[in-house]
């Protein structure tokens, strides 16, 4: 079952993440007249799946309450502040994606658009905080934490700048193939500068993460240079290969080494706090729920596999593929 949860949150950092970086290119895009194209692009590239990819949010939640519920508690007590905040960023960021397509003015556009490209930007910086607070050892098995000091730390931070950062890469990669697709070279030729710029800040972060995670978090940093090892290695390979596929303009193979990176970088984060659900407080056995409960939410998740990954697998093509270029 923590597989199966696990497996929610690579997905969700994957999808999730290419939805969620968009804010990025459309906060640095420019003012209304030069930062046009790139809107119309973004507005064309997420449209169809920016609601679908909180299925695996609201799939990862439901899981861990229900198969893990004194661990979920004991997080959502300490760690309510920054989670308050993604919340928020997700609420405003649909409000205000939705909204500025109608809007009557020039400033209210503007206006929503400054909503959208903010919350795009802290709503996976707070998620990394909380993923940072839990490897770091910071959530008490039950509950009650500092409520500061428990995300407001190096782990969590650097796990936030990272969350960010990813996100941002992987949107600009898939927007870089878009635009090419799409014919408009010029507009790709931007996003292609931007997005490896993007690639090698968010690398070195990664990289650069490992020196006070290393005194901050020792049993992640123990697992991270241990049994996920090669995953990190394997993450670094296909986020260096991508950037190489980007620089030569080989945008639609980059798009998968870019996912790539990020699924496998996720997992290595769950590789390297393994046992711990709960890093140094709670293992998977021991946060486990009734067996007839994990027997049941088994089928649950083997009818959701059957049900809903053909259906958003369908969406993902047709989102990538030149049929959709000509609506």
């Amino acid at each position: 079952m923590a597989a199966a949860l696990f497996a929610g949150v690579v997905v969700y950092s994957v999808f999730g993440g290419a939805d969620f970086g968009s804010g990025f290119f459309d906060a640095t895009a420019g003012g209304a007249r030069r930062g046009a194209q790139v809107r119309t692009l973004i507005d064309h590239s997420i449209g169809p799946v920016w609601e679908a990819n909180h299925v695996w949010l609201i799939y990862v939640l439901v899981t861990w309450w229900t198969a893990f519920p004194g661990t979920f508690a004991a997080a959502m007590s300490t760690l309510w502040l920054p989670l308050m905040l993604a919340l928020l960023g997700i609420v405003l960021r649909g409000a205000s994606f939705a909204f500025r397509k109608y809007s009557a003015t020039i400033g209210q556009a503007r206006l929503f658009g400054i909503v959208f490209a903010g919350s795009s930007l802290i709503t996976p910086f707070f998620l990394g905080c909380v993923a940072g607070a839990i490897a770091s050892g910071r959530v008490p098995a039950d509950g009650g934490g500092d409520l500061v000091s428990s995300w407001v730390n190096p782990t969590s931070l650097f796990g936030g700048l990272i969350a960010g950062g990813s996100c941002a890469y992987l949107a600009g990669s898939f927007l870089v193939a878009d635009a090419a697709r799409s014919g408009h070279p010029g507009l790709a030729e931007m996003l292609r500068v931007r997005t490896l710029g993007v690639g090698a800040v968010t690398g070195a972060c990664v990289f650069a993460a490992l020196v006070p995670i290393r005194q901050d978090a020792a049993t992640l940093f123990d697992g991270l240079t241990g049994r996920a090892l090669p995953l990190m290695v394997l993450s670094a390979f296909a986020g260096a290969g991508a950037l190489v596929l980007i620089w030569t303009r080989r945008y639609a193979v980059a798009r998968f080494a870019a996912a790539a990176a990020v699924g496998t970088v996720t997992l290595g984060w769950g590789v390297g706090q393994y046992p711990w659900l709960l890093v140094d407080q709670v293992t998977i056995e021991q946060a486990a729920g009734a067996d007839a409960t994990l027997q049941a939410l088994l089928v649950a998740v083997g009818l959701a596999v059957v049900i809903v990954v053909p259906a958003l697998s369908y969406l993902l093509y047709l989102t990538q593929s030149e049929r959709w270029l000509r609506h």
